[in-house]
């Protein structure tokens, strides 16, 4: 018992990776209407980002933690400017179709200037080790991903729904045309919000870049995981996401210790399970052609 004890708390902390995978991709489809197919090369340009500002520049985890989030959340910024908000209003395979492409082009540009060969990325120094946590041992970084992670979602909920920026964003979502005749333009919002949403895909990648490794291919092994914990929690639902990571961590971690082969099936199972019961996913609006 003591060791599914355990387990259960490594897939809570893996929920946590989950979430900020996937809190990203939620907040812009929530808030933009847009389903994200870049939200992987996103995520990967942050752990490149990173990579640059650690082995090139020099200056510290701790400050490369900082500033490549900020600076893939510019290149959000740029690109909701440019390409994102001419899909406003129209069929979301516009912006599946424009998303591929740019994870395409992104990818691409990374392995032409970087090479396709992995490169290394470690834990920094103080960071290595282990805690002990009663009977059990779990890695220190492992924790601090936990605790930045659950500081992402607190803060991203803060903004979205406790702060005047949140309210205009949300009142826009649901009716613009009122917000409009307010004389509020909703574009320096979108703008905003795809700065959020990118920069905490960006996050996530320099998080998870000492674990995942640094690739150009890193961008695609994370990409299906967030849409199903996604389509899980139900599309635009802020807190359905959060619920479906932490539902997967577990369930994997369920899996792996009784069978570790099953582990990677488990939430495409369980995500299957869910949309047979549900189609909406678990918080997800209620779709009337389905249900």
């Amino acid at each position: 018992m003591q060791a599914l004890y355990a387990q259960l708390l490594v897939g809570l902390i893996n929920g946590s990776f989950y979430a900020l995978l996937s809190l990203g991709l939620a907040v812009i489809f929530g808030m933009l209407n847009i389903i994200n197919f870049a939200h992987g090369a996103l995520y990967m340009m942050g752990a490149f980002c990173a990579y640059f500002l650690l082995h090139l520049t020099g200056i510290g985890y701790w400050w490369a933690l900082l500033i490549a989030p900020i600076v893939v959340g510019i290149f959000g910024m740029i690109l909701e400017r440019t390409m994102l908000q001419w899909l406003a209003g129209l069929d979301h395979l516009y912006g599946l179709l424009l998303t591929f492409g740019l994870a395409l082009v992104i990818e691409q540009a990374l392995r032409i200037v970087f090479g396709a060969a992995p490169l290394a990325f470690s834990i920094p120094p103080e960071l290595r080790g282990q805690l002990f946590i009663g009977d059990f041992v779990y890695p220190r970084y492992r924790l601090i991903i936990f605790a930045i992670a659950i500081a992402a979602v607190t803060a991203t909920w803060f903004i979205v729904y406790r702060t005047s920026f949140g309210r205009v964003v949300r009142a826009g979502v649901q009716n613009p045309d009122v917000v409009g005749a307010l004389g509020i333009s909703l574009a320096p919002y979108m703008t905003a919000i795809a700065a959020l949403g990118v920069g905490l895909a960006g996050l996530a990648g320099v998080l998870l870049a000492p674990i995942a490794g640094v690739h150009p291919a890193m961008g695609a092994e994370i990409l299906t995981a967030a849409f199903v914990v996604v389509v899980i929690g139900g599309l635009g639902s802020f807190w359905g996401v959060i619920a479906a990571a932490m539902l997967v961590g577990v369930v994997r971690g369920i899996t792996i210790y009784f069978n570790p082969s099953w582990g990677e099936a488990s939430m495409y199972l369980l995500m299957a399970l869910v949309l047979l019961i549900r189609p909406r996913g678990l918080l997800g609006e209620r779709i009337m052609k389905f249900e």
